[in-house]
């Protein structure tokens, strides 16, 4: 693709040479020759003087340290990422069903559907148009699949769990598997029947080796526009609100609720029955142990705002430094 056309496309000015021929990205120290890279971050423009690509996604600040071809535009990473699914060239399953696949005789199959090798899709499915199924699927009974969502290999989606249109499910990822719902009963633990079911959204992405658990009672549910990275376990009966950002490792115990676009660093645990605000944003490793307000930042075990964990910690150092002192005065004497 033209270099001016991909500046159309970002609705950037295309510096330099527009009929570059772009095939496709690199970074800033690997792209070569017919590839386009970006520069997000102003502090890293040094880059630019070893740079080899054919040209550059930047904002016009940084123009100064590049006298290549470019594409000027005020967010280089939204840019980037338009850019990226211009050209991807990720193989994408072609229309149709593999001869390995159990279909049920009773399941409802849209239009354009591509279902892989050694798929299994049980009775009272609905599948709508454009669904894919990689290898190795199993879509349990009564399950519904939203149009154009794209499942990878081996995913399982248990009965009667409803997945919402645009979806993106990664492999080994596990929707609508039993809660941990126990009773202890004459000194044995018996598991109770998780009857509720689950309910994803409308463009959600799910990543791989992930467990979202269905409702004992009523569903768990996940709003529209959520992104959900690796190993991640959601517990039965969570709500997690629209547009949330949860990276891995993060575990979220049953019950609880999860306003809309919280954000959540990397393994995060939130204890049960707890409320969270809409907009928190919490830091990587940090405890909730209980309902916290929206608008926020968090950090810490138990999860406080990120001022007040920060002056905890600092204190703690004073005090250890001021241990240690006191220590080698002792040692002194």
């Amino acid at each position: 693709m033209k270099l001016e056309e991909l500046a159309a496309v970002v609705d950037g000015q295309c510096q330099g040479d527009g009929e570059i021929e772009i095939t496709g990205m690199g970074t800033l120290q690997s792209a070569g020759a017919g590839e386009i890279t970006f520069l997000s971050n102003s502090k890293l423009k040094s880059q630019l003087q070893a740079c080899n690509a054919a040209a550059v996604i930047l904002r016009q600040e940084d123009c100064s340290v590049w006298d290549g071809a470019a594409i000027v535009c005020g967010d280089p990473h939204a840019a980037y990422a338009q850019v990226a699914r211009v050209l991807d060239s990720t193989l994408r399953q072609e229309p149709g069903i593999h001869p390995s696949a159990v279909i049920s005789d009773h399941a409802t199959v849209g239009e354009l559907v591509s279902i892989g090798a050694n798929c299994v899709v049980e009775a009272d499915v609905e599948m709508g148009a454009g669904v894919v199924l990689g290898p190795g699927c199993v879509i349990g009974q009564g399950a519904q699949l939203g149009q154009d969502s794209r499942l990878t290999a081996n995913v399982t989606v248990c009965h009667c769990v409803q997945i919402g249109k645009r979806c993106v499910v990664q492999s080994g990822t596990v929707l609508g598997s039993d809660g941990f719902g126990n009773s202890l009963e004459d000194g044995q633990w018996t598991r109770i029947p998780q009857l509720g079911g689950l309910i994803v959204g409308d463009d959600v992405q799910i990543g791989a080796g992930t467990a979202i658990d269905r409702g004992a009672l009523g569903d768990t549910k996940i709003g529209n526009g959520v992104v959900i990275d690796n190993l991640v376990h959601i517990a039965h009966n969570v709500k997690v609100g629209k547009g949330c950002l949860i990276t891995a490792g993060f575990a979220v115990a049953g019950s609880s609720e999860i306003g809309d676009y919280c954000t959540f660093a990397g393994q995060v645990g939130v204890a049960p029955h707890v409320k969270i605000g809409p907009n928190s944003i919490f830091a990587a490793k940090s405890g909730v142990t209980k309902s916290l307000e929206g608008g926020k930042v968090y950090a810490g075990f138990p999860a406080r705002e990120i001022k007040e964990h920060n002056k905890r910690e600092a204190l703690l150092t004073e005090i250890t430094r001021m241990r240690q002192k006191l220590d080698q005065l002792i040692q002194d004497r």
